[in-house]
């Protein structure tokens, strides 16, 4: 009785919240109204019907004792809640596994026309392309790399831009690693901005400056936001937490409601069988 009365009410709450939608005249709810206005439908709903269920097991188990009553109404109250969450976490769980096997379907589907089409154009560079001219670019690129690398602590002028850009790389790494930079890495790296952009020392020092201004800008706002995110993140489950308690507690107590007027008046139900 619990669960029907009150998929019943959020059936006709549902019902009534799609009437007040009009897109044609664009003459809608809020968001934030309609959010509300749902949500305390819902409440009501689940309100109601807990104490039309505590009050049928109650008045169906012929008890007259209070104590007794209340218990059913509590059991009703449990039952119901427990059973909400399994057919939740069923709803759930069949949207995910619906979720999950489309999308595997569409990957599926997209993997093999990717590698239709890797296939097809895999046989053309195949047809274009040597083995020797392949071994003779790859060992190109790892010479130019090996060049950059090696070109590590020289004169900035005498380096190629390949190996300045390998250093000064090195160098703002360790910047954001470990925070700071000694007074000769500094030196080090003001001489081959210098260099790789052909522009003075005092223009290149200004330059490492304004850089490590800007980086240092862009981690303290990266640090807020991710505050900020971990205090809504908090804020959010703390108010779901205390929202899902009180919920619970507001139908135990319709639940008992319901099951005590429930309950039959002994000394009524005593005259009753004496008539």
């Amino acid at each position: 009785m619990a669960l029907a009365v009150g998929l019943m009410l959020n059936a006709l709450g549902a019902g009534v919240g799609a009437t007040t939608v009009d897109a044609t005249a664009r003459d809608t709810p809020a968001a934030s109204s309609f959010g509300i206005g749902a949500a305390i439908w819902v409440l009501v709903s689940n309100l109601i019907g807990l104490a039309v269920g505590g009050y049928t097991a109650a008045r169906l188990s012929g008890t007259s004792d209070n104590t007794d009553g209340t218990l059913h109404g509590l059991a009703v109250w449990g039952t119901t809640f427990l059973i909400s969450a399994v057919l939740l976490g069923n709803l759930v769980s069949g949207i995910a596994s619906t979720a999950t096997t489309g999308a595997s379907n569409l990957l599926g589907g997209v993997a093999r026309g990717a590698g239709s089409v890797a296939s097809t154009a895999g046989q053309q560079v195949a047809d274009r392309t040597s083995t020797g001219t392949l071994q003779s670019a790859a060992q190109g690129v790892v010479d130019r790399v090996q060049g950059a690398l090696s070109g590590s602590g020289g004169d900035p002028a005498a380096m190629t831009s390949d190996q300045r850009k390998a250093e000064i790389g090195t160098l703002a790494t360790r910047r954001v690693t470990d925070g700071q930079l000694s007074q000769q890495d500094r030196d080090r790296l003001n001489q081959l901005v210098a260099a790789e952009y052909g522009i003075s020392p005092q223009d290149a020092q200004q330059r490492v400056q304004q850089a490590e201004q800007q980086a240092t800008q862009a981690a303290q706002r990266a640090e807020e936001t991710a505050r900020r995110a971990a205090d809504a993140a908090a804020r959010g489950a703390s108010i779901a937490g205390f929202s899902i308690f009180g919920i619970m507690l507001l139908g135990g107590i319709a639940a008992v409601i319901g099951a005590r007027r429930g309950t039959r008046d002994l000394l009524a139900f005593r005259n009753t069988r004496v008539a």
